[in-house]
C-alpha cells in the first residue's frame, strides 16, 4: 500500500472511531435535570407572612441542596385554599414531570368546619390522581383539628391523613406543624402561621422523610 493509501485509510478509521464515541461523549456530559419537587398546600407552602427566601418550598431547597442534592421546589401553595380548593387546581397545579410532590392541605377545611368527609373525599381523588403517575412520588402532610372544633369533629377528622396514605402507599408525615404548634417564638401574630424560624423547624423535622423519598429512585 502507497504511502497516501496509508495515510487515507488511518484517516477514515479515525473518522469512523470518532464519530462512534461522539455520541456517547454528548450523551454523558449533558447534565442532569435537577428532582423537580412541588410544595401543593395553602398558606402554610404558600408561605403566608414571611419574607424572600423564608418559604416553605425556598427553606426546603436550600436545605436539600446543603445536603447535596441537586432540586428545585416549586412553591404551589394558595393561602386560603381547602381540600376543595386544592382538587380543582389539582391538574394544572401539578405537572406531570414533578419527581415529588408534598401535600399539604386540610387546616383550612378545620379552621371553617368543613364535613371531614368532604375533606376525606377531595384528599383522597388527589391521591389517586398523583398516584396513577408512573414517574411521581408524594408525601402527605398531615393535620390536626383544632381544639376548639371538639371532640366528635377531632375523632372524625384527624384519622384522615393516616388512614389515606395507608390506602395509597404514600410517605406520611403526620402533623406538617409538628414541633411548631403552640410554641409562640416560632409563630407569627396570628398563632396559626409559622414564623421564619417555625417553617426551619418544620423544613428540620421533615428533611429526613424527604430525602429518604428522594433517594428511593
Amino acid at each position: 500500500m502507497g504511502r497516501f493509501q496509508q495515510l487515507l485509510a488511518f484517516v477514515t478509521i479515525g473518522l469512523a472511531s470518532w464519530g462512534a464515541l461522539a455520541p456517547a461523549q454528548a450523551q454523558s456530559a449533558a447534565p442532569a435535570e435537577p428532582a423537580e419537587i412541588i410544595a401543593f398546600g395553602d398558606s402554610l407552602s404558600a408561605g403566608y407572612g414571611v419574607g424572600p427566601g423564608e418559604s416553605f418550598p425556598e427553606q426546603l431547597q436550600a436545605a436539600l441542596a446543603k445536603a447535596g442534592l441537586d432540586v428545585k421546589v416549586v412553591n404551589a401553595g394558595v393561602s386560603g385554599d381547602t381540600t376543595t380548593g386544592g382538587l380543582a387546581r389539582l391538574d394544572w397545579s401539578v405537572p406531570a414531570s414533578a419527581d415529588l410532590v408534598i401535600v399539604e392541605l386540610g387546616a383550612n377545611d378545620a379552621l371553617r368546619g368543613i364535613s371531614p368527609d368532604v375533606t376525606r373525599r377531595n384528599l383522597d381523588e388527589i391521591l389517586k390522581r398523583l398516584t396513577a403517575r408512573p414517574s411521581t412520588k408524594v408525601i402527605l402532610a398531615g393535620m390536626i383539628s383544632p381544639p376548639n372544633m371538639g371532640e366528635d369533629y377531632a375523632r372524625r377528622f384527624n384519622p384522615i391523613y393516616a388512614e389515606l396514605a395507608q390506602t395509597y402507599g404514600v410517605a406520611y408525615y403526620p402533623f406538617f406543624l409538628d414541633g411548631v404548634a403552640s410554641v409562640a417564638a416560632l409563630n407569627q401574630a396570628d398563632y396559626m402561621h409559622p414564623n421564619k424560624d417555625g417553617v426551619a423547624v418544620v423544613v428540620e423535622r421533615m428533611l429526613p422523610l424527604v430525602q429518604q423519598v428522594l433517594a428511593k429512585g
